[in-house]
């Protein structure tokens, strides 16, 4: 283990075997950090932190403060949990939860670059990339697989799907099926056909979830329309995950195809 000397590590934090912390970082008494994680320079992990082996977290990151929610009140026990394998570059923000008892979750084998914004109860699944300056609001789920391109924003409460490929630049308000490449201002723009094949997605799933983008966005039915049909035909279970993710966001709704740019969805 090598903690710099002007590092401040409260004796009631659990520190693993084999880790590095860095000058000028603060840990705090609530935290627990697995082995063989490396805790550059300048980082301050404070509040009930959990956080796996294996992790990178880079210079000036912040993990653990209060919420940035008028409402949230210090006495509540609110945390963070941060699974195995993840890199967290420099100057990153990760707040925990805000109601009682709740938290902000990261799975593992993430890749959280340069500036990255993580609010208050989010939920981070696993071997998703999330590019620089990229800021997720409060209660934000990303799932499995998912590249969310610099610079973009995702409103509180979103849902964005596994294998989703976001352009950078981009704004949010609306969910965002699996497997889709977004962009713009929520806009989607055809089928994440490089991130399935590299998922290993058969081409039989790809074609059945090409049929389903198809029936939501391109048959000219409605939403609901679209769902009564699905329900009479026969998918698999990647195209019925993207089916069943539509049927779930019907309240908030899902970001529209943006018509007239040659949307490619071949599988």
């Amino acid at each position: 283990m090598k903690i710099h000397a002007t590092a401040i590590v409260d004796p009631k934090a659990k520190i693993g075997e084999g880790m590095e912390i860095g000058p000028f970082s603060i840990i705090g008494p609530d935290v627990t950090i697995g082995d063989n994680t490396i805790v550059q320079s300048h980082v301050v992990i404070e509040g009930d932190v959990t956080i796996g082996r294996g992790n990178f977290i880079g210079h000036g990151a912040i993990i653990g403060v209060p919420p940035q929610d008028v409402s949230f009140s210090p006495e509540r026990k609110t945390k963070i949990e941060i699974g195995d394998d993840n890199i967290i570059r420099e100057y990153c923000t990760i707040h925990r939860g805000s109601p009682d008892r709740s938290a902000t979750t990261i799975g593992d084998k993430n890749f959280l670059m340069s500036g990255a914004h993580i609010g208050h109860n989010c939920l981070i699944g696993n071997n998703i990339v999330i590019a620089n300056n990229c800021l997720l609001g409060g209660y934000v789920r990303v799932d499995d697989g998912a590249f969310l391109g610099g610079g973009s924003t995702f409103h509180q409460f979103m849902h964005i799907g596994r294998l989703v490929m976001v352009q950078g630049s981009s704004a949010f308000g609306k969910n965002l099926p699996p497997f889709v490449i977004a962009a713009e201002r929520n806009c989607v723009f055809g089928l994440n056909v490089v991130g399935m094949r590299r998922a290993g997605l058969s081409a039989n799933d790809r074609d059945e979830i090409k049929q389903a983008f198809n029936l939501v966005y391109l048959s000219g039915l409605n939403t609901s329309q679209a769902l009564d049909k699905a329900a009479t035909m026969t998918f698999g279970a990647p195209a019925r995950e993207f089916l069943d993710f539509v049927a779930r966001s019907r309240k908030r709704g899902i970001c529209p195809l943006k018509r007239g740019m040659g949307n490619d969805v071949s599988v």
